[in-house]
Formats: C-alpha cells, sequence, structure tokens
C-alpha cells in the first residue's frame, strides 16, 4: 500500500517548526508495512494546498492530510479537500452540537467561526477529537483514501491511532515493516556505500540505506513480510552480512549512542573513567553523564582550558607546554596521565586542540589530539577537522569516546 504524507502550514515552510508529524506518522505507517513514498508541505493557500492533494491522490493509495483544520481564516484543507472529490461541504448537526457543548462546559461563548469545523465533504466520515474541535476527515476520492488530520501533535497523534492506523492495519492485511539500525563510527558514507554495494545492489528485500551526520554514519537495514517474527528472520542474516564488511566501526544499533556503549562496557567491567579536557570545554564529560546511571563509572572532568591549569590541575610540565606546546602528542598524554592519577580513575581520555575558526599557540585551527592513559596503555591519536568551531568540538567528542571503546574492547587503536 502506497502512502504519501501533505503537510499543511506556512509556519512549516518558514521553518517557525519543524515537521515532526510527518516523522511521527511516518513511522507508525512502516510498522504496519504501509510504504510511504512521499513527503509534501505546502503552505497556507487555497489553490496549492488543493494542488496538493490532488497530486498525492493520483499516484497513492493513501494520504494523509495534515494541518488546517482549525477555525481560522487560513485554516482552509476542509475546502481544498470538497474541491479535490468533486463534493459540497455539508454541515453536520451533531459536530456543531459536540462545538457547544465543549464551549459551555468550559464557560465560554463559542465564536461562529469555530461553525466551520462542523462542516464536512459530502460523502465523508469524521473522526470526533477528544482533545481540540477539529474533527479529523475520511473522504475516499477515486480509489484513494485520504485522511485529514489536526496539524495539533497531540490530537493528530490521538486520531491516527484511535482511527487511522488500525484502519489501515486493517485494510492492508497482515504486513509488517522491520528496520535496524546500524551506527557506524571511523568510515565515511562513501566508504561505507563502497563496501556494502554488492548487498545495495543485489537484495531489494531487505534493503540498505545511509545517512550521515554528527560524526558518525547510520546504515539502516529494512525487512517486509507478511508478519514481524518473518521480517526479523529476513534481517538477520542480512545484518550479519553488513557487519562483516563494516568489522568493528559499527558500535551500536538503534538508539545506542556512542557514550551509552562506552557506560555499558564500563559498567560489565566494573572500571572507571575519567576526563581532561581543553577545547571541548566540558562537553565530553556533559555526554557522558547524560547517559542515566554514569555516577557508577564517571569520576570527573578536569577542564583545563588555560595552560596555567594544564600545568596546576594536570601536572602538564613546563618543558612540554613551551614545547611542543599545549597542542602535541606530549600534551595529550601528560594531561591523561594527570586526569587519571587526579580522580583515580582505571582509564582517562583528554582532549586538547584548536577549535577555532583562527590558529592558536602554533596549531591550525581544527588540529586535535587526543589521548588515552590506562594501566597498560598510552595512546596518542591525531585529528585534523575542517569544520566550524562547533563541529571540531562534537566531532572530538565522539573521536576521544571511540577511542576509549575501542581500548575497553581489546581493539586496535588508530594510528
Amino acid at each position: 500500500m502506497r502512502a504519501e504524507i501533505v503537510a499543511v502550514g506556512t509556519e512549516l515552510l518558514l521553518g517557525q517548526i519543524a515537521n515532526t508529524n510527518a516523522a511521527w506518522i511516518s513511522d507508525r505507517l512502516a510498522e504496519i508495512g504501509v510504504d510511504v513514498l512521499r513527503h509534501q508541505v505546502v503552505g497556507d493557500n487555497a489553490d496549492r494546498i488543493e494542488e496538493a492533494i490532488a497530486t498525492a491522490v493520483a499516484r497513492s493509495d493513501v494520504v494523509v492530510v495534515m494541518g488546517g483544520l482549525g477555525p481560522t481564516q487560513d485554516d482552509i484543507t476542509r475546502p481544498a479537500l470538497a474541491r479535490v472529490a468533486g463534493a459540497e461541504l455539508v454541515r453536520r448537526p451533531e459536530i456543531e452540537r459536540e462545538l457547544r457543548e465543549r464551549f459551555r462546559v468550559r464557560g465560554r461563548e463559542m465564536p461562529e467561526s469555530n461553525l466551520a469545523q462542523a462542516d464536512v465533504p459530502d460523502g465523508a466520515r469524521y473522526i470526533a477529537p477528544r482533545r481540540g474541535t477539529a474533527p479529523g476527515l475520511i473522504l475516499d476520492v477515486g480509489s484513494t483514501r485520504v485522511y485529514a488530520l489536526p496539524g495539533v501533535p497531540a490530537e493528530m497523534r490521538e486520531m491516527a491511532e484511535g482511527a487511522v492506523l488500525p484502519e489501515l492495519a486493517e485494510r492492508g492485511g497482515p504486513a509488517a515493516l522491520v528496520s535496524r539500525t546500524l551506527r557506524c563510527y571511523g568510515l565515511a558514507e562513501s566508504r561505507i556505500a563502497e563496501l556494502l554495494d554488492d548487498l545495495f545492489r543485489g537484495s531489494s528485500n531487505p534493503t540498505v540505506a545511509y545517512l550521515a551526520g554528527g560524526g558518525e554514519v547510520h546504515v539502516r537495514l529494512t525487512a517486509k513480510a507478511d508478519i514481524r517474527s518473518e521480517a526479523e528472520a529476513m534481517l538477520e542474516p542480512f545484518e550479519h552480512a553488513v557487519r562483516r564488511e563494516l568489522g568493528d566501526h559499527v558500535y551500536g544499533i538503534d538508539d545506542e549512542t556512542l557514550e551509552r556503549v562506552v557506560g555499558r562496557l564500563l559498567t560489565d567491567r566494573g572500571m572507571t573513567l575519567a576526563c581532561a579536557e581543553s577545547l571541548t570545554g566540558g562537553g565530553l564529560g556533559e555526554r557522558i553523564t547524560a547517559v542515566p546511571g554514569a555516577s557508577a563509572y564517571f569520576l570527573g572532568s578536569a577542564v583545563t582550558y588555560s595552560l596555567a591549569s594544564k600545568r596546576s590541575i594536570l601536572g602538564v610540565s613546563e618543558v612540554t607546554l613551551e614545547w611542543p606546546g599545549p597542542v602535541s602528542p606530549e600534551c595529550a598524554a601528560e594531561m591523561a596521565a594527570g586526569a587519571r592519577r587526579a580522580f583515580g580513575a582505571d582509564v582517562a581520555v583528554s582532549l586538547t586542540g584548536v577549535a577555532g575558526p583562527d590558529a592558536h599557540g602554533g596549531a591550525e585551527a581544527g588540529q586535535v589530539w587526543i589521548g588515552l592513559d590506562a594501566e597498560d596503555r598510552s595512546h596518542q591519536h591525531a585529528f585534523r577537522w575542517p569544520f566550524d568551531r562547533d563541529l571540531v568540538r562534537r566531532f572530538s567528542e565522539l573521536a576521544a569516546l571511540d577511542l576509549v571503546r575501542r581500548h575497553l574492547l581489546g581493539m586496535p587503536l588508530p594510528d
């Protein structure tokens, strides 16, 4: 069953609010085996709304329209849908009574403009709201079923879960779409695509797709079958094949972040971690402590932004700070060793570098050294990030966490 989402609202086009409704309904439709092929976003213009709905109806089995069902002048989805269907708007007295009762119970006088919400295209069904005042609409246009839902997220989700999703699940018959996301660090999206090219081209079910962002790449695997257990059985060998190609660059699945994975590894081994941060200014510690239960393994982070604090708190030598300087493998090593000593941790990781935008202390913007110190290992690793200040900091935090992950798993550390 092919579906299309049409989101209505000029505020979406202006970027004033994010289109979270489309993401939510797409995810829920996928769970019941409905293939969402397209998203449209259209502003509060009658002709363009009508055009968007008509286009979606012509190429889809199901269209979900969200927004524009309120009582104000810019809420014009209802008449646009009626024109697409070639139907007249008919005022439903039972909806009018319900609207008046809602306002009476609240002790408020109902504006006459609210009566527009009692208008339903002839032949359509409506979904009575429990929240808000805007009924949803269900209308068949030819062989395509159109659902029009309010744009307020809570109201939209209520109607989708109560009426739309159950109806589509029954109409579509048994179907399940199962997705799993492998989270990868240390390989570019283009390199991952090269490694998985045979799998990408050789399989239409399951499928593989890529999403790069935030310093890592997510590889989404999806299988479709009549029932969930069959889809999961199809996905299992496919996932193993992908993992064989990507190796230890796969660090987690679905919502597992690097900080969660590192926290689990530390907990499993009964080990503790400390940090020494310069350019990240406490950002690495913030990531680590965002994980519930981090107090069991994280002892603290020394934010030593100045040369004086590196020397006095972490014991970095004056010789090192003068030459080769604070952005060097020697400084990263001494910072990590100092943090492990100061906090009494099993493992410590350090970050020192220049976030930019300008060069500093003889180092170019984006130059970063990461150090790791443990009882049996001292390791330093350099990066040169060609990004803006914020991305240099965020990417450096991920690199530090991955270094700790690799150490805890006994993997080779990067050169």
